[in-house]
């Protein structure tokens, strides 16, 4: 039976849609799609996304990182990927991290003062915005800081 190649195999694992193109295969721990290659007895795993650019021919920057504009890990769609800084990738978070007490972006709660921060980082640096009674209040500051800082925040 003959061998399929690389490209054919990446390609099975894609639907072709309007909008995203939809990784098929499982998705790692973290909701990126992967694809694995053999050659010589090893296997080496990438990101589907970024392995789109290896199919392309296009190099990926170095210390560049490749950022989904349509905020959905699975899609590998080359129209929807952008190289980014590591700053740049962090500035265009779609929702806050799952670790975040209080579902805000930018916002924490501070139990010295029982008050909620607003606050936002920018070139490794803590931009603070003040303490809030409420999250709502806290957010809006929290936004405003990013809206004055950053410059790939598409969503605010």
């Amino acid at each position: 039976m003959p061998r399929i190649s690389v490209e054919e195999r990446f390609w099975s694992k894609v639907a072709k849609g309007d909008g995203c193109w939809e990784w098929t295969d499982s998705p790692n721990s973290v909701g990126y799609g992967t694809f694995t290659t053999t050659a010589n007895y090893k296997t080496k795993y990438y990101l589907a996304h970024r392995f789109m650019f290896t199919m392309l021919g296009i190099e990926i920057p170095e210390g560049k990182f490749v950022d989904h504009m349509c905020h959905n890990t699975m899609c590998v769609r080359p129209e929807h990927l952008r190289f980014v800084t590591n700053k740049e990738n962090h500035e265009h978070l779609i929702a806050p991290y799952a670790s975040t007490a209080s579902g805000a972006r930018g916002v924490s709660w501070n139990s010295a003062r029982k008050k909620w921060r607003a606050q936002a980082y920018h070139h490794g640096k803590c931009h603070f915005g003040g303490l809030f009674s409420t999250i709502e209040e806290a957010a809006e500051v929290a936004l405003k800081l990013r809206l004055e800082l950053y410059t790939h925040n598409d969503l605010d």
